[in-house]
């Protein structure tokens, strides 16, 4: 499993993880910061330019995934983890990342008062010298307006409190060993889909409403927004699959029989894999149908009824080319088969 302890930068996340190794039998500290750090040496200085943050690297985010979970297979035990997370979708792409190679993540957050932050922020000595003083503690400056929105929505909902303001890092790695121990900070709640391991079948399914909007989701699991749907289980048809995935997802049961709208083989993504997508139309939600969308579990975070225009802002270029030919096979009443999600033949 892995303790992430998160908090503003300059709140103790790093004193407080390396006392909590000897609190927490058969444990081992990764700071991801050392992977941002790699990357100044491992990417071209064109790909990093204007990049303020290393976290807004999808490399980083899937380089975490990846160390984090080569340390335990290689050491096994409990993984200690400081780093500050306040992006929601950042949280949980790394989160849901862990999640399907079932890593179980209790995750912390230190909150001392905001005056003690700062103070403790102007206190804090860098050994790199003035100028790197200076740099480090304009950025955590920069970062508590953040912070303070993260607390105020979702990390407090997601993530167990620790107020350290008056504690050493001792007692606060105390309270935080008490607390896993006890089941108090409990593992998050967050999807445990399974990486593929081959090409997949899935199938997603457009909804519409009154105004001809369609229905997206917008998963924890992964980065950008998706029709509702999913992988294809074995033995499972490919419609059948969708109206299940839509069922499980929004509460919801597409009215009429589902029509195939598009086939699009997407090509393999190395390391990941591509397969078969299945995209078809499950007809119009009428009535108050579409106010009653529910999202059991924590598996997606919201759901929008969008149009084309607005969809190009929420899918993936290639989700966005699938759902482009999908409108049009819509209109024209003929289904059509992509590759990569432009037409061939």
């Amino acid at each position: 499993m892995i303790v992430w302890i998160n908090g503003a930068f300059g709140s103790g996340k790093s004193s407080t993880a390396r006392e909590l190794l000897d609190l927490l039998p058969d444990s081992a500290l990764f700071d991801p910061e050392v992977v941002g750090g790699a990357l100044t040496f491992m990417l071209p200085p064109k790909h990093l330019a204007g990049v303020d943050d290393y976290q807004d690297l999808p490399i980083w985010r899937r380089l975490v995934v990846d160390t984090a979970a080569a340390m335990l297979q290689e050491l096994g035990g409990i993984l200690v983890v400081p780093m500050t997370l306040l992006c929601q979708e950042y949280r949980d792409e790394i989160f849901g990342g862990l999640a399907a190679r079932r890593i179980s993540v209790c995750h912390v957050v230190l909150t001392p008062a905001e005056t003690i932050l700062r103070q403790r922020i102007t206190e804090a000595q860098d050994p790199a010298g003035p100028e790197t003083e200076r740099r480090v503690r304009q950025w955590r400056h920069d970062h508590i307006e953040p912070y303070r929105a993260a607390l105020g929505s979702w990390l407090t909902a997601d993530a167990h409190p620790v107020d350290n303001g008056a504690l050493t890092p001792q007692q606060t790695a105390a309270l935080i060993a008490q607390a896993v121990g006890s089941g108090e900070a409990a593992a998050c709640d967050i999807v445990q889909t399974p990486e593929p391991r081959a090409e997949t079948v899935a199938s997603g399914v457009l909804l519409f409403d009154e105004q001809d909007r369609f229905l997206l989701v917008d998963p924890t699991y992964k980065p950008g927004w998706e029709f509702p749907g999913g992988v294809v289980e074995r033995g499972e048809a490919p419609a059948q699959a969708g109206v299940r995935e839509v069922a499980e997802e929004t509460g919801l049961r597409p009215a009429d029989e589902l029509r195939l709208l598009v086939v699009d083989w997407e090509s393999p993504q190395p390391p990941g894999y591509g397969g078969l997508r299945f995209l078809f139309d499950g007809g119009r939600l009428h009535g108050d149908d579409a106010g009653r969308v529910l999202l059991p579990g924590p598996e997606l975070r919201g759901w929008r009824f969008v149009t084309e225009e607005e969809a190009a802002e929420l899918l993936p270029p290639v989700r966005f080319r699938r759902l482009h030919w999908a409108l049009r096979a819509r209109e024209r009443g003929a289904a059509v088969y992509l590759e990569a999600g432009e037409p061939v033949g």
